[in-house]
């Protein structure tokens, strides 16, 4: 990885990067000047377990190329130990500038069978890790009158996914948060911005492969590194992005796009008020033509690899 100076003398938090996107978003600020906590609790895609050892193996890798680290092991997940994870940046290196919320999980289930447990694992890690992390950063933001947050969001909350119901409403939540921390934060110069990334990782290893079709599209998927996200996700965390917030920005392969987001389609008016057969008369003739189609079993598809 070709070393740079764009992070030099700040202080990043990477969730979940002890493997795959976060980890090579942690390794590439790392050589770009970042000091950077690495924070993962080695659980397994669905949430399970705790090792030490993927953090801690990227905290050596960093060290091993001069590079500063620290491993920090606690969850995203609770308020009390996602306080302890900036208070371990804070310790180490005296500040935090950057936080990454790159940590989650998976229990894919259709809506019609997904459990409340289900449902409450991804939410704590994606939505409430995300709010816990940035929240207990906020006050040192606020102090220093700068600071950087990156978000990963999902094509499963942007656009949908089937069987991904607590998946994509966090996913889409955390844009909604980010909007909102940009518009609270900004007379601090602090930025807030979202990152949907498209790789092959351990996080969309289960796809199936069923068919021919199914394992024609993971093969296309396959090609897609997980470093190559990394580039932007330290650009939005750099001085170089000062007047970049409250985006979302796609990332696949060696593309970037930049992803719309909610604006009026279309708009109706009438002086003497609307009723449910007007509606049906006149509204809905005239704006089902700009309704977003759903006709694929899964419309995401429509964003895999050409």
């Amino acid at each position: 990885m070709n070393k740079g100076t764009m992070l030099q003398g700040k202080v990043a938090v990477v969730t979940g990067s002890g493997r795959g996107i976060g980890r090579d978003i942690a390794m590439q600020m790392a050589a770009q000047g970042a000091k950077v906590v690495i924070n993962d609790i080695g659980a397994s895609v669905s949430g399970e377990g705790n090792d030490a050892s993927p953090g801690q193996q990227v905290v050596d890798e960093i060290r091993a190329g001069g590079g500063e680290a620290v491993l920090s092991t606690d969850s995203v997940s609770e308020w009390a130990s996602a306080n302890q994870i900036i208070k371990c940046a804070t310790d180490t290196f005296g500040r935090i500038d950057i936080v990454v919320n790159n940590a989650g999980i998976l229990r894919d289930r259709m809506f019609f069978a997904m459990s409340v447990e289900e449902w409450k694992a991804v939410i704590d890690v994606h939505l409430n890790g995300c709010f816990y992390v940035s929240r207990a950063a906020a006050p040192h933001f606020k102090t220093q009158q700068s600071g950087a947050y990156v978000h990963m969001t999902s094509t499963s909350g942007l656009i949908g996914n089937l069987g991904q119901a607590n998946y994509g409403a966090a996913k889409l939540g955390i844009v909604a948060l980010s909007r909102t921390i940009a518009g609270d934060m900004k007379r601090y110069n602090v930025r807030s911005n979202c990152i949907s990334p498209f790789a092959w990782s351990r996080m969309i290893g289960s796809i199936p492969t069923d068919t021919p079709e199914q394992q024609a599209r993971v093969e296309k998927l396959k090609k897609l590194d997980t470093a190559q996200i990394a580039p932007m996700a330290a650009f939005l965390a750099s001085d170089a992005a000062a007047d970049v917030s409250a985006q979302i920005f796609a990332v696949r392969g060696n593309e970037i796009f930049l992803m719309s987001q909610p604006r009026p389609v279309r708009g109706m008016h009438t002086s003497e008020g609307w009723t449910p057969e007007t509606i049906a008369e006149r509204v809905l003739p005239a704006m089902k033509p700009n309704f977003f189609p759903l006709e694929s079993s899964n419309i995401v598809f429509s964003w895999d690899p050409v």
